[in-house]
């Protein structure tokens, strides 16, 4: 197959090597595979120590009639087969390219919300007439989408996890006294961001409850956090000193294998959060939020626990419970990596990748 990609860019390397590892696995299967980006993609790099083709697009806007020229002259004289793009930006971008191609546009969707009718935009992206399929990142986003694209293509949104492969995190974890704790105290992660949905307030309610465990150390990772209304919830939990800010951090991984927890509070529905899987994969259990994005990698009382969304009181009880339950803790530390290497690996995500893209070219 001759496959075009315009992925996600990225803020860091971990952010995108999830996606980026499947195109250089399809690469090595033998398929001809071509990376349209930004040259600030985190993952160029590897791109080109692997021999994949990266192209420098024109623009980063999200309607760019000199990028719709790009993509369009590279399909025909490339006679592309598959256009899959990853990206807010490259999606309408691409979509527009494909008419008057033989190729088929796919696109990826990795919320389980959004996509109103109603939004005359959402036909220029994600419900634009050329749309051919949609690779969804979990089963709740699946959902949503069908029941929002045309009839013509509903067989055509599938479930593909974004996988994830042990053998990414073999690297130490952080040295967490250069963050202002220590391995001795009880250390929790919660990545974290000044939107409401991300539930961050949440966290920081939770905390009021737990000032008396004196070991307890939350670390808070993420950018523009040191600002009302954190900085007086901060304040006011009691326990100000314990609560480590160091803001945007492209190390989470490692940061989540020198922690004993991680929590997930958002409030908002999701895909399939990066970080749960990340953790997992490190061997740190998770409490998360009843959301989308972690009922189908978090089993209660297997590899974390589950609270309703919004129920701070809750969090703050799973949280001193596990505090005070090393034994637990330990089992469901011991259980955190079965669900990478079974359900949710890398290698299954390849494989459903690459059958995907064959079934979608057996189409007329």
């Amino acid at each position: 197959m001759k496959i075009l990609v315009i992925p996600n860019r990225g803020r860091s390397y971990n952010a995108v090597r999830p996606e980026a590892e499947c195109y250089i696995k399809l690469a090595q299967k033998g398929h001809e595979v071509t990376i349209m980006s930004s040259p600030t993609n985190a993952y160029i790099d590897e791109y080109k120590k692997h021999d994949i083709k990266f192209i420098e697009l024109k623009s980063l806007k999200k309607h760019s009639w000199a990028v719709i020229k790009q993509i369009h002259q590279y399909i025909k004289e490339n006679a592309i087969d598959i256009v899959y793009a990853t990206e807010s930006k490259g999606i309408p971008n691409a979509s527009f390219a494909c008419i008057g191609t033989k190729a088929k546009m796919i696109a990826y969707r990795g919320t389980s919300g959004g996509m109103y009718k109603t939004d005359l935009t959402n036909y220029l992206c994600m419900l634009h007439p050329r749309m051919d399929g949609v690779i969804c990142v979990s089963t709740p986003c699946t959902t949503n989408v069908k029941s929002k694209v045309r009839s013509s293509i509903k067989a055509n949104i599938e479930t593909i996890y974004k996988g994830h492969d042990l053998n990414w995190y073999q690297e130490p974890a952080a040295d967490l006294t250069a963050l202002g704790s220590d391995e001795k105290y009880f250390n929790i992660l919660c990545v974290g961001s000044p939107r409401p949905h991300k539930g961050t307030h949440i966290l920081l309610e939770a905390a009021k409850q737990l000032s008396d465990l004196e070991n307890l150390r939350i670390i808070l990772v993420g950018d523009n956090l040191q600002k009302q209304p954190f900085t007086k919830l901060v304040e006011d939990s009691g326990m100000a000193e314990r609560i480590i800010m160091p803001g945007f951090r492209n190390d989470v991984p490692a940061i989540a294998k020198g922690c004993d927890l991680l929590v997930l509070p958002s409030l908002a529905k999701e895909g399939l959060t990066r970080t749960v899987l990340e953790s997992l994969s490190n061997g740190t259990p998770v409490v998360a939020s009843k959301n989308d994005g972690v009922l189908e990698s978090i089993e209660n009382d297997y590899n974390g626990f589950l609270v309703d969304i919004g129920d701070f009181s809750a969090l703050a009880e799973r949280i001193r419970y596990l505090y005070n339950q090393p034994q637990v803790l330990a089992k469901l530390a011991n259980n955190s990596q079965e669900i990478i290497t079974s359900k949710m690996s890398h290698q299954r995500t390849v494989e459903h990748m690459e059958a995907y893209f064959q079934k979608m070219l057996t189409q007329a």
